[in-house]
C-alpha cells in the first residue's frame, strides 16, 4: 500500500485515489488542481467539463510566466487575468474524480456529500528524449510528468455548537456595572 501525504482523519467516512508518473505537464496539472481545492465532487466534475468546453477557466497563479489574459478569469476570482484551457490536465483529473467515486461507492459512502478535502500534484520522474540542432550539437528534450493523489470526504451535516456549563467571569468593570443596574451578582 502507498503512503499519501496527508493522513485520513476519518477512514471510514473518506476514500482516496492515485496516479503514479502521469505523462501530464506538472505546472498545468499543479494549477488545475488548486483550482479545485475544498470543491464538492459534483462541482469539481462540473467544472472540469466546462474547462474541456471552454466555457469556463483554469486561472494560473504560480507558474504564470507567459500565459495569456483571458476575461473568464475574472469570474474565477483571479485578479490577473492569466489562465488557460489544459485539456490533458483536466482529463487526467477528471478520470481521477470518477474513480475516486467509485471507491466512494464501494465503500458505501454518499457521493453527494462529498469533497475534495485534498488534492496534490507532484512532479516525478523526467523522461529524457532528444532534439538535435545546428552544427550537430544534441539537445534534451524532457518531458515533466507528475504523480497525483486525491483525498474526497464526506461533509458533516450536523454539527453541533457545544453548550459551556459554566458561566463566564466577568472583568472588575463588567460586574460593577451590573451591580449598578440592579440584577444580582453571583456571591449573593
Amino acid at each position: 500500500m502507498v503512503k499519501y501525504a496527508r493522513e485520513l482523519d476519518n477512514n471510514t467516512k473518506s476514500c482516496k485515489a492515485r496516479g503514479s508518473d502521469l505523462r501530464v505537464h506538472f505546472k498545468n496539472t499543479r494549477e488545475s488542481a488548486m483550482a479545485l481545492r475544498k470543491m464538492e465532487l459534483g462541482k469539481a466534475k462540473k467544472y472540469l467539463e466546462d474547462v474541456l468546453a471552454h466555457r469556463r477557466i483554469i486561472p494560473f497563479r504560480r507558474f504564470c510566466g507567459g500565459v495569456g489574459r483571458s476575461a473568464q478569469t475574472k469570474n474565477e476570482g483571479l485578479s490577473n487575468g492569466q489562465g488557460r484551457w489544459p485539456a490533458k490536465s483536466c482529463e487526467f483529473l477528471l478520470g481521477l474524480l470518477k474513480n475516486a467515486e467509485s471507491n466512494a461507492e464501494v465503500k458505501g459512502l454518499d457521493t453527494d456529500a462529498l469533497y475534495i478535502s485534498h488534492i496534490q500534484v507532484n512532479q516525478a520522474q523526467k523522461q529524457r528524449r532528444r532534439t538535435y540542432r545546428a552544427h550537430g550539437r544534441i539537445n534534451p528534450f524532457m518531458s515533466s510528468p507528475c504523480h497525483i493523489e486525491l483525498v474526497l470526504t464526506e461533509k458533516n451535516s450536523d454539527v453541533k455548537n457545544e453548550t459551556d456549563p459554566k458561566e463566564r467571569k466577568l472583568s472588575k468593570v463588567q460586574a460593577a456595572k451590573k451591580l449598578r443596574s440592579g440584577s444580582k451578582s453571583k456571591s449573593t
